[in-house]
């Protein structure tokens, strides 16, 4: 079956008509002007944005004085020298014990070694003394067991004389009798008498000799008091000696100041000499801190410190990073305001006074650092109190 063919016929051209007056579109509606539209559309974002601004000013702490903050560590030499090397230049991380200066130890070292000399000379003096004395106390021992033997034959022999001597003089008083009874004849008593008087010169002798065995017994006894001479002269040197490894100490303490070392894994910030310059003891050679080790310090009006607590999360962005936001936590208040750290007083002589409000610092612990910070950057803080 055949479809019906649909004909479009051509749009008929109307000639204009020229002696009919023109057309005019009614007025529309004021509100619905562009410029009204435009001022109405301003003015509701512009509440929109003022609204939001003031509830975030009831629930939220902005401040804008805030800056990286880091412990900023002055290393300075504790000896006097030239500086031979600075291995550590600006901008370089180094880890902890790594080093960063090295002073001139060489008269340091020679010092030591003149130390360790005379220590041994100290302690070789000692053991010659112990050796002396060790010696003197063998033969002191030796004399003196030997004049003891001496002493004690003596005694046994003027014993045995003396009991000769009772028995002499029994025999003695006898041959008197019988003499005087003319029993006895003179020779008998006179040998009598004879022996009598040669034992009594007999113990004379023998108790001059006991005498003179006790005083040489004596006189190796005192020889042991040399032994007492040579302990105080050790222990002369051994307080000698313990001054010298003190000193030995003390100079190795130099030597080794004379090695710089980083306290902590740290970013060389600046130095101050260069090598072969003169140092004095106490002169600052660089300065450096751990960048591992930054946090954010805020100083808050004081009529805000009170809606703020430790561990509360805060906002943070920094003037050089303006992509990124990093998150802390305040993780110590101030227990005092800036104007009581501050080197100029402000004292109010005249009685006039005007009221100013007060900072309290604010320490902000950052949770990770997406980039890296270095103290003195400007940031903003913001802190949700709600």
């Amino acid at each position: 079956m055949d479809q019906p063919v649909s004909r479009t016929l051509p749009p008929q051209i109307v000639p204009p008509d020229f002696g009919s007056a023109p057309r005019v579109a009614p007025p529309r509606p004021f509100f619905l002007r562009p410029r009204i539209l435009a001022v109405a559309a301003v003015a509701f974002l512009a509440l929109c944005y003022g609204g939001r601004e003031i509830y975030l000013r009831f629930t939220h702490v902005y401040e804008y004085d805030a800056r990286v903050m880091a412990d900023i560590v002055t290393v300075s030499s504790r000896a006097d020298g030239w500086v031979t090397g600075l291995p550590a230049l600006e901008g370089a991380r180094v880890a902890a014990n790594d080093v960063i200066a090295r002073i001139d130890d060489r008269v340091s070292k020679l010092r030591g070694e003149a130390l360790a000399t005379q220590m041994q000379s100290v302690q070789a003096e000692r053991e010659r003394l112990q050796a002396e004395r060790r010696m003197v106390e063998d033969q002191t021992n030796a004399v003196i067991r030997t004049r003891t033997s001496a002493i004690t034959v003596k005694e046994k022999a003027l014993a045995a004389l003396q009991t000769d001597l009772e028995l002499a003089r029994l025999d003695l008083e006898r041959n008197r009798s019988l003499y005087d009874r003319h029993v006895a004849n003179e020779r008998q008593f006179q040998v009598a008498q004879a022996s009598a008087t040669k034992l009594e010169s007999q113990i004379l002798q023998a108790q001059a000799e006991y005498e003179q065995a006790q005083g040489s017994l004596r006189e190796a006894m005192a020889d042991r008091t040399r032994l007492a001479v040579i302990d105080a002269q050790v222990d002369a040197l051994a307080f000698q000696t313990s001054n010298l490894k003190a000193q030995i100490a003390q100079q190795a303490v130099d030597v080794e100041d004379r090695t710089i070392r980083s306290p902590v894994t740290s970013v060389i910030d600046r130095t101050f000499v260069q090598p072969g310059e003169y140092v004095q003891a106490g002169q600052r050679i660089l300065m450096l801190h751990n960048p591992n080790e930054l946090w954010i310090e805020a100083n808050i009006k004081e009529t805000q410190v009170g809606d703020l607590k430790l561990g509360q999360r805060v906002l943070v962005a920094v003037d050089a990073y303006p992509n990124e936001r990093f998150v802390g936590r305040i993780s110590l208040i101030g227990t005092a305001t800036t104007a009581r750290f501050a080197l100029l007083p402000t004292p109010n002589p005249s009685g006039n006074f005007t009221k100013i409000t007060q900072r309290v610092p604010v320490r902000v612990k950052l949770d990770a650092m997406p980039k890296p910070l270095s103290p003195g950057m400007m940031v903003e803080v913001e802190i949700d109190v709600r």
